[in-house]
């Protein structure tokens, strides 16, 4: 069997593990002619009037579109044509957009980056702007929970505010897409920082995504931000798209969500001794903090006691600057824990999330990473999957139970 790992495969014998359980997701086929169904849900979109219609009713002078950054793999070949080509008829000129990159905290997007996500005729052609979480931010006033909301001015100031994304699992807000390309996607530092800090109590405990708290900030967030229109995907593994959903913000999302749910939320009879994950390999593993969603469902498959062993490749290290400051500063994963409920800090909340796993769940690391930097992480790092069975077997005998996971950070077991 292999596993992915960064743009590879790593193999490895797959009866050496005794009652082993596959958990995948429930894979639908990828639409065979995407573009038409993106332009016929844009047509007909849930919710709001065609994309057409309203263009032309705003008579926009200033459309922004925000788009994802580089760590969220974006079908943009298939969604932004036919986008384009609808506001082209609705008379809007290529100078009147501006793409946004929804980064939240991450890094900015390279120009070399926007050429391989959008493609050269896109990048080369249209305004591309990173989004500043600490520059150039309008303050639209207080949330119902008390956040003070700052969002990326452009966004604001346009005619015409359109969301493109994807919808999967996300280990607090339940699923990405929709609302999330305002908050966090283009939010201010502080407002991202007070909207995460409920994933404290959120963590291996979620409510359902319409009871979510996180969530219901986020789309009160997204309403204040005035977005007119969106458009997303569920993808499959193979990064095809399943389902477009276009139109209002919320009727729009949670129809989307409901085809996720049915495609990444998988049933198992009971937790392992042992889970093997894959983070899903480039770039769902790019950096441990994209690679900690995957941990974070293996968690969930594995019993308090269990391990976990991640395949992960993290070419690009620990993934941001905050996070690798509590990875490094923290002696045993009780700092980090302690650390996040004396005040919430972007960055030490994936400090907190791996810490909380290996509280209770022994972590094994196939990664780049250096033997330092993987105890660092509360892992012991082995070279090969083959190494790590054969510490396990030493570790358990003969008798355990598997769960094997190809595609981590896609795949939330649910126990039956």
């Amino acid at each position: 069997m292999k596993l992915k790992y960064g743009v590879e495969e790593l193999e490895f014998d797959f009866n050496r593990l005794p009652a082993a359980e596959i958990l995948e997701p429930n894979e639908q086929e990828g639409l065979k002619k995407p573009l038409d169904r993106v332009s016929e849900r844009l047509k007909n979109p849930l919710g709001t009037k065609p994309l057409v219609e309203l263009a032309k009713q705003k008579e926009p002078e200033q459309v922004v579109i925000v788009v994802n950054d580089v760590s969220r793999p974006t079908p943009y070949q298939d969604l932004l044509p036919p986008l384009l080509a609808e506001l082209e008829e609705a008379g809007v000129t290529k100078n009147e957009i501006t793409f946004v990159i929804a980064t939240g905290i991450h890094d900015p997007n390279t120009a070399e980056e926007n050429e391989e996500i959008f493609g050269k005729w896109l990048a080369q052609g249209y305004q591309f702007v990173s989004h500043n979480p600490d520059q150039d931010l309008v303050d639209l006033g207080k949330l119902s929970s008390g956040n003070q909301l700052k969002v990326n001015r452009k966004a604001i100031e346009a005619d015409l505010l359109i969301t493109i994304g994807v919808i999967a699992p996300h280990y607090f807000a339940g699923f990405s897409g929709g609302r999330k390309s305002i908050l966090p996607g283009i939010a201010g530092r502080d407002s991202i920082q007070f909207n995460h800090a409920k994933m404290v109590q959120l963590i291996g405990n979620l409510p359902p995504v319409e009871e979510n708290p996180v969530n219901l900030e986020m789309i009160e967030a997204a309403r204040k931000a005035e977005v007119d229109f969106i458009l997303n995907v569920v993808t499959n593994s193979k990064k095809e798209i399943v389902e477009v959903v276009a139109g209002d913000l919320e009727q729009a999302w949670y129809t989307g969500v409901e085809t996720s749910a049915q495609m990444y939320q998988v049933p198992i009879s009971q937790k392992a001794d042992l889970t093997l994950v894959s983070a899903g390999g480039y770039p769902k593993d790019i950096n441990v903090y994209q690679a900690q969603k995957a941990l974070d469902n293996a968690n969930a498959a594995t019993k308090a006691g269990g391990t976990v062993i991640l395949v992960a490749e993290c070419k690009d290290g620990l993934g941001e600057e905050i996070f690798a400051e509590w990875i490094n500063d923290s002696q045993a994963p009780e700092d980090n824990i302690d650390r996040i409920k004396e005040r919430f800090v972007l960055g030490g909340h994936k400090a907190f999330a791996i810490s909380k796993v290996v509280l209770d769940k022994e972590f094994l690391l196939i990664s780049g990473l250096s033997q330092e930097l993987s105890e660092a992480l509360f892992a012991k790092k082995v070279g090969a999957i083959d190494e790590a069975l054969t510490y396990v077997e030493e570790k358990y005998g003969a008798d355990y139970q598997t769960v094997i996971m190809p595609q981590g950070g896609l795949t939330v077991p649910v126990i039956r």
